[in-house]
C-alpha cells in the first residue's frame, strides 16, 4: 500500500507541474509583465520623481506574487525529490533552485527598472543606470534556458513511472 500512496502523490504533483509548467512559465510573463509595470496611459500623466517612485513601488506586489507562482513547478520538483529521494536529481534540483532566484531577480530588475522609465521623455529624475535595465532581458534569457531545460527534464523524469518491470521487446501487452 505504501508504494501506492506514493505513486499517488506523484501522479498528484505531475497535475500540479505540468499545467503550470506551461501557463506560468510559458504564457504567465506576458500576461505579468502588462500588469506588473506602469501601464502606457500612466505614464505621460506622471510629472515628478515621487509619482514615478510610487508608480514603480506600487508593482512591487505584483512582483512577488508572480515569483510566487512561478515558483510552483520548483516546489513540485522539491516534493519530488522528497517522494522519491536521489542524489543526483537533489543537486540538479539545487541547481534549478539556484538559477530560478538569479531570473527571479533579474526578471524583478527588469520590470522595476522599466516602471521607473516608462515616460521616454528623458526627463532626469532617475539615475541612468536603470536604463540599463532594459539588457536585463538578454540575461534573463541566459539563465532561463538551462533552467526550462532542466526543469522539464526532471519533471518529465519523476512522472514517469519507474515501478514497472522493462518489457522484453517480443512481449506484448495483455
Amino acid at each position: 500500500m505504501p508504494n501506492n500512496k506514493a505513486l499517488t502523490a506523484r501522479a498528484l504533483l505531475a497535475v500540479v507541474f505540468w499545467p503550470s509548467l506551461f501557463f506560468f512559465w510559458c504564457l504567465g510573463p506576458f500576461v505579468f509583465f502588462l500588469l506588473s509595470t506602469t501601464s502606457s496611459e500612466v505614464c505621460p500623466l506622471l510629472e515628478r520623481r515621487e509619482q514615478f517612485l510610487t508608480s514603480a513601488n506600487g508593482t512591487l506586489p505584483m512582483l512577488v506574487l508572480q515569483n510566487l507562482i512561478y515558483a510552483i513547478p520548483i516546489g513540485c520538483l522539491v516534493l519530488w525529490s522528497w517522494l522519491l529521494p536521489d542524489p543526483t536529481r537533489a543537486r540538479h534540483i539545487v541547481t534549478c533552485i539556484k538559477l530560478f532566484v538569479v531570473s527571479a531577480v533579474l526578471g524583478a530588475l527588469w520590470e522595476y527598472g522599466s516602471s521607473l522609465v516608462c515616460d521616454g521623455y528623458g526627463q532626469p529624475f532617475f539615475s541612468p543606470a536603470w536604463r540599463m535595465t532594459s539588457y536585463l532581458p538578454i540575461a534573463d534569457i541566459v539563465v532561463n534556458l538551462p533552467l526550462y531545460v532542466l526543469v522539464f527534464s526532471l519533471g518529465r523524469a519523476f512522472s514517469t513511472r519507474e515501478d514497472e518491470p522493462a518489457q522484453e521487446p517480443s512481449e506484448t501487452i495483455s
